[in-house]
């Protein structure tokens, strides 16, 4: 008997996937694999829309609250782990679906990527230079040698900047040159199916969102974490959102300027992920305002 293939629900922040992604399950018999990489952590609940255990229609999931806010992301570690998650899915007769926006790791789960290699010392040098000029200079130079790796790493993330630089070092070619291309036959012959929405309808969604985060205890679940040891300058630390909270922990703003940062730095995400999405062919789109986008979702995978 052959294994069940793994569906994928990809597409941009706020635009339905965790509902798809369980009516999906609930339809096909399937088990849901977390692919947010800010859904990984340990109590980062209300800022990353994670739903609640009651909340997932009975549907067991993986690879959510599996680390600590202390921890630093690992693309590489997260592949291992999901890739062996979902193998075991399939060898229990169940669809893995696997659902989230997070775009290097959506890429590394349905593509057979080799990690690129690091070297101390390269490393160091770029981190170096961090330090000298600060990230957003850093990312204003990767940009003007990569301007493809810049537009999918956040300006504000001075580690991907940094392993950007150096996998162009090591190889001499833009870091997207080590990635697997977009149109080769995706692991598992997965079949991905992507939200897509306008901004007319997906901004007040996600101004929406943002302001009830804060009306339910965002920022008390941030307090918490911080006991927990979330600090600014981690990778759960610049999650959008938490970033704003700290900053205004620490003084650095108001609620009503967090609250407006973290709508405008969602929706510039957005739009990373609109171009990052729309350039794999591999994808079958859905429209996300569409009643009946269940429906379609199960017509498409025949």
């Amino acid at each position: 008997m052959s294994s069940p293939t793994p569906v994928a629900v990809v597409g941009p922040t706020a635009s339905g996937k965790s509902a798809l992604g369980i009516a999906l399950a609930a339809a096909l018999g399937g088990e849901v694999v977390n692919v947010d990489s800010m859904q990984l952590y340990r109590g980062m609940d209300i800022g990353t829309a994670k739903l609640a255990p009651d909340e997932r229609g009975g549907i067991p999931h993986h690879l959510l609250d599996i680390w600590p806010v202390t921890k630093t992301a690992s693309v590489a570690e997260y592949q291992a782990l999901a890739v062996g998650t979902v193998e075991g899915i399939m060898s229990r007769g169940k669809v893995p679906v696997l659902v989230g926006g997070s775009m290097l790791y959506v890429q590394s789960l349905i593509d057979a990527w080799s990690f690129p290699p690091t070297n101390p010392a390269v490393r160091g040098k770029w981190e170096a230079r961090l330090a000298e000029i600060g990230v957003d200079a850093l990312h204003a130079q990767l940009a003007a040698v990569d301007p493809a790796a810049a537009a999918t790493i956040e300006d504000k993330d001075p580690r991907r900047t940094v392993r950007a630089l150096e996998v162009i070092e090591l190889t001499g070619k833009p870091f997207a040159a080590s990635q697997p291309p977009k149109d080769a036959p995706p692991r598992w012959g997965t079949r991905i199916l992507g939200l897509r929405t306008t901004p007319e309808r997906l901004n007040p969604r996600i101004a929406l969102r943002a302001e009830l985060m804060f009306a339910h205890g965002f920022v008390d679940e941030v307090r918490g974490l911080v006991s927990a040891g979330l600090v600014a300058d981690s990778t759960a630390g610049r999650a959008i959102g938490y970033a704003q909270v700290l900053a205004m922990l620490a003084g650095e703003m108001g609620q009503a300027e967090a609250v407006e940062k973290t709508i405008t730095n969602t929706r510039r995400y957005v739009r990373r992920q609109r171009s990052w999405f729309n350039r794999d062919p591999r994808i079958t789109w859905l429209d996300a305002a569409d009643e009946a986008v269940v429906e379609a979702a199960l017509d498409s995978l025949g």
